[in-house]
Order: structure tokens, then sequence, then C-alpha cells
């Protein structure tokens, strides 16, 4: 069994920064890309930034130069700093991670059950 256990979710001002936690725990033999997702009210999910297993990352252009994602390959845990946050933000943000179990010969994406971020005054 694998769990993606978000954190860090919240309300916080336009302009404010927030930072999200992932953490992955199970069987797990090998995590490749992790990432963060968000999905707004009434609209589709969308990717926000992904992180491969040697570091390379790729950001959304809507927040490009205001996020930073990041990952602590030792604790299986992907990280999202948040600043200069606008209200257009406001989502709920899901972490993703595509891995393999042990004793598995595949590679499978897994997701958080999402955290709540709310940007407003």
């Amino acid at each position: 069994q694998v769990q993606l256990v978000e954190s860090g979710g919240g309300l916080v001002q336009p302009g404010g920064s927030l930072r999200l936690s992932c953490a992955a725990s199970g069987n797990i033999f090998r995590i490749n890309a992790m990432g963060w997702y968000r999905q707004a009210r009434g609209k589709e999910r969308e990717l926000v930034a992904l992180i491969t297993s040697g570091g390379e990352t790729n950001y959304a252009d809507s927040v490009k130069d205001r996020f930073t994602i990041s990952r602590d390959n030792a604790k299986n845990t992907v990280f999202l700093q948040m600043n200069s946050l606008k209200p257009d933000d406001t989502a709920v943000y899901f972490c993703s991670a595509n891995l393999r179990r042990l004793r598995y010969l595949y590679d499978v994406d897994y997701w958080g059950k999402g955290t709540l971020v709310t940007v407003s005054s």
C-alpha cells in the first residue's frame, strides 16, 4: 500500500506565502517524478509544477517566478513554496508521484487527497 499525504494548505491574504508538503509512504522501491496539481472550483485539474528524481523542474506559466518545487529524496517528500499568492491561486492542491512499489515491475501514478489553499482578503 502507498499513501501520499499533503499538508500546509490554508487561508492566506493576497501577496502572502504558503508552503505545501507531501510525504509518500508505504512499500516504495523507487519514486520517479513528483508533482503538484491544482483544481479550482468549476475548472479542470491543471499541472502546477513537476520535479524529476534528478531535480529537474517544470512549472506552469501562471506560477513561474512565484512558486518553487523541491524534494527530499531521503524522506520521499515533495514541497511547494508559494509566494506572492493571488486570488486566482485558490484551489485544492494535489500531490502526485510516479513510483514503483517493491516487487512490482511497472511504475504507477499515485495521488494524494488534496489540500485547500484559499487566497483572500
